[in-house]
């Protein structure tokens, strides 16, 4: 606590943001003024929050205490020193710090934490003497501001005062078009210390990419958390809304989360999926069977990549996006895309999650999916060479409720994740979608209304 004291003096703070996310990937948590938060050095809030729901409903009555303590008792919410990050928009000297949920009675992570899964999952690997290397990279949407949810999104004007027509793909005048709002992210982003990268204009209408540069899973789980309320609060301050939703506009291009990724081993700093020139193979064993692994556990996991009803609107035949789990060397028709690089830099992306998704589950998911793989040493599928995006492979979930059979199924994954936290995200991604069920939508009323 003392560095993070030292650090709100350092930088004047007035304010603190205590965060911690659910499993939608919302952030949560409570505002304290600096003095308060120094001397509670830390905070307290209940651990069903952590069951909450988008729609902010809690898990089912009937799951939610078998999962949580009855009496719904605080859990304590630790600051890590490490997830310090400034606030630049906000009026007044404010910190976003990011905290461990940690059970008051046994001082163990909480289990519905989405944050200490992912540690748990990395510490996986440091127990083999591996380091796990990854980069996301972020997509998301542009829109003008919409306060009515019946009506379709439209694309905010840039400054020329014109709208975007046909496709902008990797245009450099269609960024510059949002210059403002793109100058306020990487701004306020440099100032947080965000590893952000490049940024491109994608296939859709006012859709960009955000590079990421490569690090720890953990840190930059966390960047991509702030990036994410960072990007939208910059383009409010346009009068503009910035949308991850995985598929938020209907004829345009879904948004991703590709996740680059990689295993270093920690004595010698060597790439392991980097191949043998006495064998004269590009690919290790371990990076093979680690292809396997994704390939055979996605579709268990599919539901924290695709989390959300909305989620599963990405994935079309006709799109960018992939439906599938082949793989492939430099080939963006396949899930599983293997950059050409060099043997330092030799990786897997991994293109099948949503924007949508919360980058700790997700990013918790492909590494046990590739730890497993390891473990059980899984042979992948042949490489696929040619145009991928018709391949349909039948294990996938096409929908939520395939994906939260198929992960309610899976004793192996109950065993690495645990079976609580399977039991708890299962029952959020239930409480969604019961309540979208009980929706009818414009769809609904404009073709049924009149005519049956």
């Amino acid at each position: 606590m003392d560095k993070i004291k030292q650090w709100l003096v350092e930088h004047q703070v007035k304010y603190v943001q205590c965060v911690i996310t659910d499993h939608t990937g919302i952030a949560r948590g409570k505002i304290y003024p600096v003095k308060k938060f120094i001397e509670e050095g830390g905070s307290r809030l209940g651990e069903t929050i952590l069951l909450m729901s988008g729609t902010g409903d809690l898990a089912d009555d009937k799951f939610l205490y078998t999962l949580a303590d009855p009496r719904d008792i605080d859990m304590l919410l630790q600051p890590d020193e490490n997830a310090c990050f400034m606030v630049p928009w906000a009026n007044e000297p404010t910190a976003m710090i990011i905290h461990n949920c940690v059970d008051q009675k046994t001082l163990k992570p909480v289990e519905q934490s989405p944050r200490d899964l992912l540690k748990k999952v990395v510490k996986l690997y440091d127990e083999q003497g591996w380091k796990a290397v990854i980069a996301p990279e972020m997509e998301l949407y542009l829109t003008l501001t919409n306060n009515d949810s019946t009506q379709p999104l439209k694309t905010p004007l840039g400054k020329s005062g014109r709208s975007e027509a046909g496709r902008q793909s990797f245009g450099i005048e269609a960024i510059t078009e949002f210059e403002p709002v793109m100058t306020d992210i990487y701004e306020w982003s440099e100032q947080q210390g965000l590893a952000i990268d490049v940024v491109v204009h994608e296939e859709g209408t006012a859709q960009f990419e955000f590079n990421f540069n490569h690090g720890d899973p953990l840190s930059l789980a966390d960047q991509v958390i702030v990036f994410k309320r960072t990007a939208k609060a910059a383009a409010n301050k346009h009068g503009m809304t910035a949308t991850f939703m995985a598929k938020p506009i209907t004829g345009q291009p879904g948004s991703a989360m590709h996740i680059h990724q990689s295993i270093v081993e920690k004595s010698t700093g060597k790439n392991i999926f980097a191949g043998s020139c006495q064998q004269s193979t590009e690919f290790s064993e371990h990076f093979m069977h680690y292809l396997g692994g994704l390939q055979t556990y996605i579709p268990q996991l599919m539901l924290m990549f695709a989390p959300n009803i909305n989620s599963y609107r990405r994935f079309l035949t006709d799109s960018a996006t992939p439906v599938n789990l082949e793989w492939g060397i430099e080939n963006r028709t396949v899930g599983l895309r293997v950059p050409d690089a060099p043997d330092d830099a030799k990786r897997v992306e991994n293109r099948i999650p949503g924007a949508d998704a919360n980058p700790y589950l997700a990013i918790a998911a492909t590494l046990i999916c590739g730890y497993i793989g390891m473990m059980e040493k899984i042979v992948p599928a042949d490489e696929v060479t040619g145009k991928a995006n018709k391949i349909i492979n039948k294990s996938m979930p096409i929908n939520i409720e395939a994906a939260m059979e198929q992960m309610e199924q899976s004793e192996k994954i109950k065993h690495y994740l645990g079976a609580n936290f399977v039991a708890g995200f299962i029952a959020t991604r239930r409480a969604d979608y019961d309540n979208y069920k009980s929706v009818i939508s414009s769809w609904e009323r404009h073709y049924l209304l009149t005519t049956v």
